[in-house]
Order: structure tokens, then C-alpha cells, then sequence
């Protein structure tokens, strides 16, 4: 692949924003993962983008942060169409299915180590995600 091209590839993902981009073409591929960044990436229409006001600084969210083991696609129910495993402010015990994730064509359940409640489900529901991606939190 013409290194002009991977530079040219290189510079979308940052002005993009997007986390990872990987390009096959014949016998060869690239792949570009960029890392995150203190600062969002800037508008590449030249307009200003309307950004919200930054939060006011709150206490740190309590409870312990549920993480993903594998990488797939986060579901947060058994089936589409039937209620979540946990809701935000639902009890639960150690063992309980938290969610799952698909990866592989395999289902993986993820459950929960301790009691307590769910405060809060930090992702949605189809969304594709890495290892170690936060996924609730609980207290």
C-alpha cells in the first residue's frame, strides 16, 4: 500500500474522530487505532460545533465499575424484544447475568461478582465494544 495513502488514511481517523479504522485491499491491509486524547477532535467543516457546557464538578461516582472480559457486541437482554437482565436501581445478588456479549458467535454472560444494586448501565444496548470496557456500576 503507497505510504501516501496510509498517511492520507492516518489524518481521517484523527480529523474523524473515529477509535479504529482497518482497510483491505487484495493481499494487503492496514489498520490504524488511535489513541485517546485529552482533546476532542476539531469540527473539519470549519463551523463552530455547538458544545455543551462542562458539568459541574459532582462527587465521584460511587460504586464499583462492572468491565467487559471480552470484546463483541454488547445486549443487554437475552433476546431482542424481551426485558434487560438488571435496570438501573435493581438489586441483585453475586452470580446474577448482568448482560451479555457476543463474541465469536459465541454468547458469553457476564455476572455479577457481589451484591448490590445496579446505579447505573453506561452503555447501550447493540453497541459494539472492547475488553475492559466499563459496562455498569454498581454499589
Amino acid at each position: 500500500m503507497d505510504l501516501r495513502k496510509v498517511k492520507k488514511l492516518i489524518e481521517l481517523v484523527r480529523e474523524a474522530g473515529i477509535a479504529e479504522l482497518e482497510v483491505r485491499g487484495g493481499d494487503e491491509s492496514v489498520r490504524i487505532v488511535s489513541a485517546p486524547s485529552a482533546t476532542p477532535p476539531m469540527p473539519a467543516t470549519g463551523t463552530s460545533a455547538s458544545t455543551p457546557a462542562p458539568p459541574a464538578v459532582d462527587a465521584p461516582p460511587r460504586g464499583q465499575v462492572v468491565s467487559a472480559p471480552v470484546s463483541g457486541t454488547f445486549y443487554r437482554s437475552p433476546a431482542p424484544g424481551e426485558p434487560p437482565f438488571v435496570a438501573e436501581g435493581q438489586d441483585m445478588q453475586a452470580g446474577d447475568v448482568l448482560c451479555i456479549i457476543e463474541s465469536m458467535k459465541m454468547m458469553n454472560r457476564v455476572e455479577a461478582d457481589t451484591a448490590g444494586k445496579v446505579v447505573a448501565v453506561l452503555l447501550e444496548n447493540g453497541r459494539a465494544i472492547e475488553a475492559g470496557t466499563p459496562l455498569f456500576r454498581i454499589a
